[in-house]
């Protein structure tokens, strides 16, 4: 059962999500090669604590290869989450990946062979109300926008799927399995990249001092931590609620990034009344889960 300090500490959590898109805003690299190197700084960050913490690194075969699959789509999420934001900005990067809710609302139950909930499929039809609100006014960033929506997909089935493993495999083993298995899904990407996508064909792996800094950060505090601790509430918190949750980030992440990038950052009214609903959506589910308890089990 989930208790005040698991909620408060899940909003922090996503405080701190909110944060990347900014970091990854400011690393001059490209989206999948910054993704790459993340993706390594955490696997070895990870590592570590866990040689300091004594933990557990040996899985069985078949969990190892579900991990390692799921760190493929880990990677695809944050190179689609990173992208968006360089198709567009840092706000709509996060309002698109705020979708996660709604498709998690319907991957759970399918997962867990279960009812479709359907209050969870009205609150995530909530947050889809915010979205086109803030979108009615301005369609100048819809590839980003789908780019992001793909990247709330992409969260949403790597946290139904963690959710279930989360019940037999310890958090941290499970966060350095699928940041290895993200860093070697790029890994084996690059040539494609490069050859198809990369500008130049050249992959861009040279980065400035500051960048090695931000990516510091993403890795260590963004991933080993934020990512683990995510991990590790969901042995008594919902899948959905934290997807719900995670919806703050685009108001922890718009008022963040207008104080980094300022007017470039800055929306129009209608754009705030949408993240206002997605907020009261998130605000009103552990009301409505207390209140419709006999729907939820």
């Amino acid at each position: 059962m989930a208790s005040t300090g698991d909620y408060i500490r899940m909003h922090f959590i996503v405080f701190l999500w909110g944060f990347t898109a900014i970091l990854g805003k400011l690393i001059t690299i490209p989206p999948v090669e910054m993704v790459f190197y993340r993706t390594l700084l955490a696997a070895g960050g990870m590592a570590v604590v866990m040689l300091f913490v004594k933990g557990r690194f040996r899985v069985s075969f078949p969990d190892g290869i579900r991990l390692i699959l799921i760190g493929f789509i880990v990677a695809i999420h944050w190179i689609t989450f990173f992208g968006s934001a360089r198709l567009a900005n840092v706000s709509v990067s996060l309002v698109g990946f705020a979708t996660a809710s709604l498709w998690t609302a319907l991957l759970e139950p399918l997962s867990n062979k279960k009812k479709i909930n359907t209050i969870e499929v009205i609150l995530g039809l909530l947050v889809i109300v915010g979205i086109v609100t803030i979108f009615s006014f301005d369609f100048r960033y819809k590839l980003g926008f789908v780019v992001g929506i793909i990247s709330g997909l992409m969260a949403s089935i790597f946290s139904v799927l963690n959710a279930k493993l989360i019940r037999r495999i310890d958090a941290n083993t499970i966060t350095l399995y699928e940041m290895t298995g993200a860093a070697i899904g790029i890994l084996l990407f690059l040539p494609f990249y490069k050859t198809y996508w990369a500008s130049d064909h050249t992959l861009q792996l040279h980065a400035t001092a500051m960048d090695w800094v931000y990516m510091s950060i993403l890795a260590f505090v963004c991933t080993v931590y934020a990512y683990t601790a995510a991990v590790e509430l969901m042995k008594r918190v919902s899948v959905f609620f934290i997807q719900l949750t995670i919806n703050m980030e685009p108001l922890y992440g718009m008022i963040m990034a207008i104080m980094v990038f300022g007017e470039t950052e800055k929306m129009s009214l209608k754009f705030y009344i949408g993240a206002i609903i997605i907020l009261m959506t998130v605000i009103s589910y552990p009301f409505l889960r207390r209140k419709f308890e006999h729907q939820f089990r």
